[in-house]
């Protein structure tokens, strides 16, 4: 990544891995499919201009439209390689307060989603994937409430996701009216997505006969489905297994914010059942063990139950273990970094289609740096941040850190 004596690389940016030759101008290319909400008279910027002015104030750790608005009257000298025009010789006037916050609440949210989406999506990221022996990609759906934008009678906004277990890309979003309507979303945002092959997680909300078989018939797909009460029959049969006479077939532990995790997972053929299990397409019952020691707290034990439709000679137990271990982690990787990093929980945006425009930011600039290689998103934002030159280059917006000034 070469830079100019001027204009040092920090360390952490250094380590990114280079731009490849396509990305230059690749997210322009997706965003100009946003449609413009705006009347043609008083435009007085491009669409594509204020969407890239986001971008990189986001990546540069932005948590706010107001700070967003911010880096956009820092970031002068990059202002016309994001196609901010000239209005004065040798000055370039940024957006204002007001431009941002009105163009983010009339964004047609879907439109953003998928070409962030798209872009992410377009990285061959099975490069820097979960090493190992799972061959297949994994694709965890999750939802996240965002319970700051709740505002007098306006219930908070819920979105749905699908995320790819490593690196954490969000490859598709859509926005739920509560929590309870997750299930009616999960085809739609499913099903822009190629699956085949893949390996796709969901929890006990979405364990439904109809999806799963949606899934497997015609997307191809294969799946791990955590079963609860909401199955009844299933769970029960499950938990009827002779799971005494099963040794642990894999065990892991990891630490990390705070706690202490270790799994183990014990697998059983279900087809070598009388009766089998009342769940379409499951070849495999699974029951993971986990125990959780918080810093100052008492240990906690839960048991999981779940199908499969990956057979024996299809996935390890530890392939398994780290699909389902790889669900668990999306709260740490995406969730956790959005709110910590980006105070996406703080954030208190309600109008219009702008909390979901945040998030969606918010996915873009993590999928990002995830997909160069950034393993610390907070401390890859801070060296950003002061250096709008970066930005402009992490989006390949230039092929290299333009000269301050310049």
């Amino acid at each position: 990544m070469p830079a100019a004596p001027s204009s040092p690389v920090p360390a952490v940016l250094a380590k990114l891995g280079p731009l490849h030759p396509h990305d230059t101008g690749r997210l322009r290319v997706h965003l100009q499919r946003v449609p413009d909400p705006r009347s043609r008279r008083g435009r007085w910027y491009p669409l594509i201009g204020l969407l890239l002015v986001c971008a990189c104030a986001v990546v540069s750790g932005a948590r706010t439209i107001i700070e967003i608005t911010e880096w956009g009257q820092r970031a002068t000298t990059v202002l016309e390689h994001l196609g901010i025009r000239r209005h004065l010789p040798g000055r370039r006037r940024a957006p204002s307060q007001a431009t941002l916050p009105r163009l983010l609440a009339a964004l047609d949210g879907d439109a953003l989603d998928a070409a962030i989406g798209a872009y992410l999506a377009e990285h061959d990221h099975t490069d820097v994937a979960t090493t190992g022996s799972a061959p297949r990609p994994a694709i965890a759906v999750d939802g996240k409430a965002l319970s700051g934008s709740a505002h007098r009678t306006q219930r908070y906004r819920h979105l749905l996701s699908a995320v790819t277990h490593a690196p954490t890309i969000t490859l598709a979003q859509r926005e739920v009216g509560a929590k309870t309507n997750e299930t009616a979303a999960f085809r739609p945002l499913l099903e822009p997505l190629d699956l085949t092959d893949a390996v796709v997680t969901f929890d006990a909300l979405h364990s439904i006969k109809d999806q799963v078989r949606w899934l497997v018939k015609e997307k191809k797909a294969h799946y791990i489905a955590v079963i609860k009460g909401n199955q009844p029959t299933a769970a029960a049969q499950l938990k009827a297994l002779p799971w005494e006479q099963i040794p642990i077939a894999h065990t892991a532990s990891a630490t990390g914010h705070g706690r202490r995790e270790s799994r183990s997972i014990k697998t059983m053929a279900i087809a070598a059942n009388l009766g089998g299990i009342a769940f379409p397409e499951a070849r495999l019952a699974l029951r993971i063990h986990r125990r959780r020691q918080e810093r100052g707290k008492r240990q906690t034990r839960e048991t999981v139950y779940a199908v499969t439709s990956l057979d024996t000679h299809q996935a390890s137990p530890a392939d398994l273990g780290g699909y389902v271990r790889g669900h668990w982690g999306i709260e740490n990787s995406s969730h956790h970094v959005r709110d910590v990093v980006f105070a996406e929980d703080a954030s208190t945006v309600h109008t219009g289609s702008a909390p979901r425009a945040m998030a969606a930011l918010r996915n873009l600039a993590i999928g990002r740096l995830r997909l160069l290689g950034a393993d610390n998103i907070a401390k890859t934002t801070r060296a950003i941040r002061d250096a709008p030159e970066h930005a402009v280059w992490i989006w390949g917006i230039t092929d290299s850190p333009p000269l301050p000034g310049t």
